[in-house]
């Protein structure tokens, strides 16, 4: 059983310990003998908690000097709308966009010759990059060149791909192949044995074989990779043949069977469940021929089709192609499944001759806002018949099958277009290159950029039928919340 004291200490615990603490102020030497008798591991405990807070003191200072102190490094400022002149100087259809520089913002490309000596620039773009070689070409004064630059895989073991140059002299179609690190010609030059057009496409069937396609009138011409390196070379090399293929090509024009009505203008890749399948584009039809048997997956109805196609999405994550069927008065959008071949959309746009290419960007909700050229009035033929060249911008989006936005309307001569996301998935611009109509002729030539966003409030709506139930402003308003997606 618990004494007296034990039990009062039990049932009056604060009064024990201010008892405990006045004896202890009444005996200092008692106090110091405590402390020195204190336990090592009270010590150290007291030593890690030192040394935590010190530790957390450091992070915080840490954390405050990056934050607030050390300035973030500048973001290029990106502006809305910027536009060059070029005085007495000719211009090319020619514009890409890349980042050259490195600093996630695309740049933009674009081709003219100054004839004003006094406005020539000190810098050029030769001036910002290294060469990496510089060879002259070996080809003769009459032949000329029938495509880009194909890249193929590495033949001479120097860790680059190598690069193949078709050139086309006296109806006669040959192949040059250089050395992607060096510039160095490897091997001679090897005919194809075809007389075939500008439009090639370097092909890989699911085999692995790499072939080369190219329009012949209104069939389609192929020349094997390998063949034509064992020409080059005369010796065997990394490419190989497809049995399949080499049994459907004719052993001596190197013809495929016919697969368009008219004459072959496009070819282009798409991709597949296996692969990349082939769409031919020709002048009255087109059809998506599978990339290994080259038999057609489908072949729409009878068209007029005279530029060159565009992809896009018209459903979320489905890949849609926009053809341009008809020129003039005539002329429609037709948005295809590439899938099966139907007609998702027809919209009736009429436009002017010579008009400038479609484009399209992606937006975050899995589909593409696409751009099109045509008449400012679209009920009236009165520019075509006057001859007033008025081009318009048209933008429209999937989501508002019925709308178009009428962005910007340009009367100068337009040389090349295109639509572009200037940063990652976002700041969607158009850029313009207007110049001379005569491609001789020097004039005033003007790179213009403008941001999509920008132009949305000031935009015209141009409805397509019926009105809905929105109105213009309620419309403005969805095409201003668009977020863009940068492809992956």
């Amino acid at each position: 059983m618990l004494d007296h004291k034990d039990l009062e200490a039990e049932i009056h615990p604060l009064k024990n310990e201010e008892r405990k603490s006045q004896e202890n102020l009444g005996n200092p030497s008692k106090n110091e003998d405590n402390v020195k008798s204190a336990p090592p591991q009270s010590r150290l405990s007291r030593c890690r908690a030192a040394a935590f807070f010190l530790s957390l003191f450091l992070c915080l200072f840490v954390v405050f000097v990056v934050s607030f102190v050390i300035p973030c490094p500048d973001r290029p400022a990106s502006q809305r709308m910027w536009r060059i002149d070029y005085s007495a100087a000719v211009i090319y259809d020619f514009l890409a966009v890349d980042d050259i520089n490195g600093d996630r913002i695309q740049d933009v490309l674009f081709l003219y010759k100054n004839t004003n000596s006094s406005n020539n620039f000190s810098r050029s773009c030769v001036d910002e990059g290294e060469t990496l070689w510089n060879h002259s070409s070996s080809f003769s004064g009459n032949a000329s060149i029938l495509s880009p630059l194909l890249q193929v895989p590495d033949v001479d073991g120097d860790g680059a791909p190598d690069l193949l140059v078709l050139t086309q002299e006296r109806e006669e179609v040959s192949g040059h192949l250089y050395s992607g690190s060096t510039g160095h010609q490897i091997g001679l030059r090897g005919s194809l044995g075809v007389d075939g057009e500008s439009g090639f496409l370097l092909h890989v069937t699911r085999t692995g074989a790499h072939y080369i396609l190219f329009p012949c009138a209104s069939s389609l011409c192929g020349c094997s990779v390998k063949g034509l390196y064992e020409k080059v070379t005369g010796s065997g090399g990394p490419f190989k043949s497809d049995p399949h293929w080499e049994s459907m090509l004719n052993a001596t024009t190197r013809r495929m069977l016919s697969h368009s009505s008219g004459a072959v203008r496009y070819l282009m890749h798409v991709p597949g469940n296996a692969g990349a399948d082939v769409l031919l584009v020709g002048s009255e039809a087109f059809v998506l021929l599978d990339g290994q048997e080259l038999t057609p997956r489908w072949t729409p109805k009878a068209a007029h089709v005279l530029r060159k196609p565009i992809f896009g999405r018209y459903k979320p994550d489905t890949l849609a192609v926009a053809v341009e069927n008809g020129t003039g008065t005539d002329r429609q959008i037709l948005f295809l499944d590439l899938g099966t071949g139907a007609v998702l959309c027809s919209l009736a746009l009429p436009s002017l001759p010579g008009g400038p290419l479609s484009a399209s960007l992606p937006t975050a909700d899995h589909r593409s806002a696409f751009f099109f050229w045509g008449l400012h009035e679209l009920g009236s033929t009165s520019e075509t018949e006057t001859g007033e060249a008025r081009h318009s911008l048209y933008m429209f989006h999937p989501t508002l099958p019925r709308v178009l936005l009428e962005l910007a309307n340009v009367s100068t001569h337009i040389v090349a277009f295109d639509a572009v996301l200037f940063e990652p998935s976002r700041h969607a611009a158009y850029i313009l290159l207007t110049g001379p109509a005569d491609s001789e002729a020097p004039g005033l030539v003007s790179v213009i950029k403008h941001k999509v966003r920008d132009l949305v409030p000031s935009s015209r709506v141009v409805r397509l039928g019926e009105g809905g139930p929105d109105s213009d402003q309620a419309i403005r308003d969805r095409f201003s919340r668009l977020r863009y997606q940068s492809e992956a």
